[in-house]
């Protein structure tokens, strides 16, 4: 078990309850309140996926986003429909920094490189049950000649290629068009920076 304990928590197992496409691990944990006193010893399952990299994809010579949408089986309970329009992702492998993972993804699932990036923040997706954490760019791309549908067939992607016009996500963005958490993240970034967009890649 790795060592990270510290003075305000205890990690005192972990035991793996599941491996296939994802692992799901049992946490065996008590920590420091508030009050200065340790809480009672207790169980919390931890969902493992890794971590990841997106990014939005922007050509500022055109003001166009190209954005990729595919089936997505989470959303198959909550959504009418599943397949959902989002950023290019990948999850970083052991040898790779965040970075490194939107050249690869942008050519998979969009047919673009990916010529500049510029970090937008990182985050934890939901801390309460999973340790995944999003490193989240925006990357500058030439949107011509882009294919219509991409993906990798040996991954079961088949991912349909939008461009799409910076007023028009805005607008989308607005009436509540857009519903997973790293697209919302990066087009309201995007609303808020666009002022400056001359200066997005110094």
């Amino acid at each position: 078990m790795d060592d990270i304990n510290n003075s305000r928590f205890k990690l005192l197992s972990k035991e793996a309850l599941y491996q296939g496409f994802f692992r799901l691990e049992r946490y065996r944990i008590k920590y420091k309140q508030f009050n200065g006193s340790w809480s009672d010893e207790f169980d919390r399952e931890i969902f493992e996926r890794g971590n990841a990299a997106a990014a939005l994809l922007l050509d500022p010579k055109r003001d166009l986003l190209v954005m990729v949408e595919q089936f997505r089986p989470g959303a198959i309970a909550s959504e009418e429909n599943p397949w959902l329009l989002e950023l290019v992702a990948g999850i970083i492998e052991s040898h790779e920094a965040p970075e490194d993972v939107i050249p690869r993804e942008g050519l998979e699932e969009a047919g673009c490189e990916v010529t500049r990036l510029h970090k937008i923040c990182e985050y934890l997706v939901s801390p309460g049950g999973t340790t995944e954490r999003i490193w989240l760019y925006l990357g500058e791309v030439n949107a011509e000649n882009l294919p219509e549908y991409a993906g990798l067939e040996e991954e079961q992607e088949d991912i349909k290629v939008h461009q799409i016009s910076v007023d028009e996500a805005f607008e989308m963005l607005e009436n509540g068009k857009v519903n997973n958490a790293m697209t919302l993240i990066a087009l309201q970034w995007l609303k808020l920076n666009w002022h400056k967009k001359d200066a997005f890649w110094r």
